[in-house]
C-alpha cells in the first residue's frame, strides 16, 4: 500500500506547504479568510456536482489541496499575534530611553543565564491601554530576591529593545528561534524596577507550575542529589532548566538526549502502565468509553504539566488517537495516526513545524515504523531477553535512519556509540519512570520510604554515570559535521530510495536509487564550487580582535585571546562547520593586509598610521587607538573605517558621528556584526 493513498497524508502535506509559503511570504488575516472561503464555496459546488453525477472529478480534488494551502496560510496568519489590533508593537517605541509603564505575567520560566534570570511573559498593559502579545525578560540575577513563577503579575517601568541577529556567519540565530515563538523583543531590568501585583495561579500554565512545584517540595526532604533531582524533573514533569551543562553534554554526545525529553517513547510507556490501572473499568457499562476518555484525560494532563512542547504535544496527540481507537475497537494505520496528530497540531500551533523537536520525533517515528519491521525480521531469535534486544537495537538504529541527515544539520555531530546506550537504558525506562511515578505519588501523600527513595536515586545516579562513560569515548563521538540544507534532502532522498528497493527489488526502485546517488554527489560537487570563493573577516569578539582568511578552503586566524578566552571560543568553530572549511592555521595579527586588489590597515593601540603614499580601501581600529579620526581621514583617506569588539563604546560613539558627518562608511562589529571583505 502506497503511503500517498491515505488521504490525510495528502492534506497534511499541502497543509504542511501552505505553512512554509505563508512563513516566507506572508499575507493579512482579512485576505487569507476571503481566499479561504472563496475556495471553502468553490470546493462545497465541485462536491455537490460530483455527488450529483456520481463520478469523481479531478477538480474536486485539486480544489481540495488547494484549499488545504489556504488553510495553512489561514492558520499561519491567525495565530501570528502580530496581525491583532490590540498587539503591543502598535502602543511602543524601541528608541532608546523610551520608557513605558508595562503590566505582565510569567508565562513561563526559563533556564537562567550567567548574569540573568529569563523568562517568557504575556503583555497585559501597556500604559493603561490593554494588549496582547509575548516578550522576552531578562531580569539581573540577585540572591537578595526570590525568583518570579508562573501567573505573577507584575508592574515596571522599562523598555522594550530589538532582538539581534548573530554578530558572526552562522552562529545560532536566536532571533529567528524567537521570532518563530511569537517573541519579538527582549526587556533588561532589574528586581528592584519591578512592582509584584499578584500571584493568583489562574492559567494552566500557573496551576502546572503550582503542581511541578508541589511535587518539588514534597521530593526535598528526601535529600535526592541535584542531577538526581534535576533527571527526575525531566524524565517525569518535562523541565529540563536544573540540569547542569555538564550532565547535558554527556547524554548529548552518548546519544541519548532523547530520553531527557519527554516524548512517544515516554508517552507510550506512561500509556501502557495507565491501561494496566484502568483495567478493571472496562467491567462497567461503558466502560470502554469510560476508559477512553480517562486515558485521553490523564495523557493530555502529563502534556500540560511537562510543559506542552512540541515534542510532548505531537506524542500525546498521536496516543491520544491510539488510545481511543484501542478502547472503542476501531482499526488504525499507523501512518493515518501520525498524519492525523500532526495535522491537528498544525492547525492550532503552525510555527511548531521549524521546532526541531517536533521534526526529530517525527522522522523518527516514520522511520520506525518504515524501517523496523525490515531489520527485525533479518534475525528472529527464539530466546525472549536476545529478541528484546534484538528489537531494541533495531528500533533504535532505525530511528537513526530517520534523524540523522536532520541532526547533522542542526548539531553537526554524531554519537558513535548511540546504541550502546539505547540498548543498556531503553529496556529499563519503563522501570525506571513507572517507579518515578510511584516515588512521585507516595512522596505527594507523605508515605514515601526514605530506602525506596534512595534506590531511585541510586538507580538515576547510576544511569548518569554510564551516559558520562560512554560520553568520555571521545574516539566514537564525530564533532564538527559541516552538513547543510541540501545534504539534508539529497540524503534524504537517499534513504527513501534505499529503503524502498529493500523492501521491493524492481528495476524502476534500482533507478529511483541510483538518481539519489547521483543527487548526492552533486550536493557535495556544488558545496565544494560554492566555497571556492576568498574571504576577509573581522569576527565580532568583545574585548577581544579576531580576524580570519579564508582562501582554498582553509582558513588562516589571528587574535589577541588569552588562553582561557581560546579554548572557549566558538566563533571560529561556527565558522568553519558552516562554510565547509577543513583545513584551519594560526597566524599573528597584522598592521596591513593586502586583499589582491584591496588593502586593510590595522590600526591598535598605538595609533600608528601616517605611511607615505599608502591609501588602503579599508582601516581596521582596534582596542581602542587614541587617535584624531579627522587628522587619519584626511591623511590617508580610507574608502570604509571598521571598528571591532576591542574597543571602548564611548571611543565608537564618537568615530561613528564623524564618520557620520563626514558620509563615510562606519561599520561597528559589535551592532552591525562581521565584516566580510569578498576578494
Amino acid at each position: 500500500m502506497k503511503l500517498l493513498n491515505f488521504t490525510i497524508i495528502k492534506l497534511t502535506c499541502f497543509l504542511i506547504l501552505g505553512i512554509l509559503i505563508s512563513y516566507l511570504f506572508p499575507i493579512s488575516i482579512r485576505l487569507s479568510i476571503d481566499i479561504t472561503v472563496g475556495l471553502l464555496v468553490i470546493l462545497s459546488i465541485f462536491f455537490l456536482k460530483a455527488r450529483k453525477q456520481f463520478v469523481k472529478t479531478i477538480w474536486f480534488g485539486i480544489a481540495a489541496y488547494i484549499l488545504m494551502i489556504f488553510i495553512g496560510f489561514l492558520t499561519t496568519s491567525f495565530h501570528n499575534q502580530k496581525n491583532f489590533s490590540n498587539h503591543y508593537l502598535k502602543f511602543i517605541s524601541v528608541e532608546k530611553d523610551s520608557l513605558e509603564t508595562v503590566t505582565f505575567r510569567i508565562r513561563e520560566v526559563l533556564k537562567p543565564g550567567n548574569y540573568y534570570d529569563k523568562y517568557v511573559i504575556d503583555i497585559l498593559k501597556i500604559n493603561d491601554k490593554t494588549v496582547s502579545g509575548k516578550s522576552l525578560l531578562n531580569i539581573q540575577k540577585d540572591t537578595t530576591q526570590s525568583a518570579l513563577k508562573v501567573d505573577d503579575i507584575i508592574i515596571g517601568n522599562i523598555a522594550f529593545q530589538n532582538l539581534i541577529h548573530p554578530l558572526n556567519p552562522h552562529q545560532f540565530d536566536y532571533k529567528k528561534y524567537l521570532e518563530k515563538k511569537y517573541i519579538y523583543h527582549q526587556i533588561f531590568t532589574e528586581n528592584t524596577s519591578l512592582l509584584k501585583t499578584s500571584s493568583d495561579r489562574h492559567t494552566l500554565f500557573g496551576m502546572a507550575d503550582n503542581i511541578r512545584e508541589h511535587i518539588n517540595l514534597k521530593l526535598e526532604p528526601y535529600h535526592f542529589k541535584p542531577d538526581e533531582l534535576a533527571i527526575i524533573n525531566a524524565l517525569l514533569l518535562g523541565q529540563r532548566q536544573d540540569i547542569s551543562e555538564e550532565v547535558y553534554t554527556s547524554y548529548t554526545n552518548a546519544g541519548a538526549i532523547h530520553i531527557l525529553a519527554v516524548s512517544g517513547l515516554h508517552v507510550g510507556i506512561i500509556l501502557l502502565i495507565l491501561t494496566f490501572v484502568f483495567k478493571p473499568i472496562e467491567r462497567l457499562k461503558h466502560g470502554k468509553l469510560i476508559k477512553a476518555i480517562l486515558l485521553v484525560l490523564c495523557l493530555w494532563c502529563f502534556a500540560l504539566i511537562a510543559g506542552l512542547s512540541a515534542s510532548v504535544t505531537r506524542a500525546v496527540t498521536m496516543f491520544s488517537i491510539v488510545a481511543i481507537a484501542m478502547n472503542l475497537k476501531r482499526p488504525t494505520n499507523v501512518y493515518n495516526t501520525l498524519a492525523i496528530s500532526m495535522f491537528v497540531i498544525l492547525l492550532f500551533k503552525p510555527l511548531f513545524l521549524f521546532d526541531v523537536g517536533f521534526q526529530l520525533s517525527y522522522l523518527a517515528v516514520f522511520a520506525i515504523v518504515a524501517i523496523d519491521p525490515m531489520l527485525y525480521n533479518l534475525w528472529r531469535p527464539k530466546n525472549w531477553f536476545l529478541d528484546k534486544y534484538w528489537h531494541t537495537l533495531t528500533v533504535t538504529v532505525s530511528a537513526q535512519f530517520g534523524i540523522i541527515p536532520v541532526s547533522l544539520f542542526y548539531f553537526h555531530q554524531f554519537p558513535g556509540l548511540f546504541f550502546i546506550s539505547n540498548l543498556v537504558i531503553i529496556p529499563f525506562l519503563g522501570l525506571i519512570l513507572g517507579l518515578g511515578i510511584l516515588v512521585i505519588l507516595l512522596a505527594a501523600i507523605n508515605i514515601l520510604p526514605n530506602f525506596f527513595a534512595e534506590i531511585y536515586g541510586y538507580i538515576i545516579s547510576g544511569m548518569n554515570g554510564f551516559v558520562g562513560w560512554v560520553s568520555k569515548q571521545e574516539a566514537f563521538l564525530l564533532k564538527d559535521i559541516a552538513f547543510g540544507l541540501i545534504y539534508v534532502f539529497a540524503f534524504y532522498l537517499g534513504i527513501i530510495a534505499l529503503v524502498k528497493f529493500l523492501k521491493k527489488r524492481s528495476f524502476s526502485n534500482l533507478k529511483l536509487l541510483l538518481v539519489s546517488v547521483i543527487c548526492i554527489q552533486c550536493a557535495f560537487i556544488y558545496i565544494h564550487y560554492k566555497n571556492t570563493s576568498n574571504e576577509f573577516i573581522v569576527f565580532h569578539k568583545s574585548r577581544y580582535s579576531l580576524l580570519g582568511n579564508s582562501t582554498n578552503h582553509s582558513l588562516l586566524v589571528a587574535h589577541d585571546f588569552d588562553s582561557l578566552t581560546a579554548s572557549k571560543n566558538k566563533i571560529i568553530k561556527d565558522y568553519t562547520v558552516g562554510n565547509h572549511i577543513k583545513t584551519i592555521k594560526k597566524d599573528t595579527l597584522k598592521s596591513i593586509y593586502i586583499l589582491n586588489d584591496k588593502t586593510l590597515l590595522v590600526v591598535d593601540s598605538l595609533g600608528v598610521y601616517n605611511i607615505k603614499s599608502f591609501q588602503p580601501d579599508y582601516v581596521l581600529l582596534r582596542q581602542s587607538p587614541k587617535i584624531n579620526l579627522n587628522r587619519l581621514i584626511d591623511s590617508i583617506k580610507p574608502k570604509h573605517i571598521i571598528a571591532d569588539g576591542s574597543n571602548y563604546k564611548s571611543y565608537i560613539k564618537q568615530w561613528e558621528a564623524i564618520c557620520e558627518k563626514r558620509k563615510l562608511p562606519f561599520h561597528q562589529t559589535s551592532k552591525k556584526g562581521a565584516f566580510i571583505i569578498a576578494y
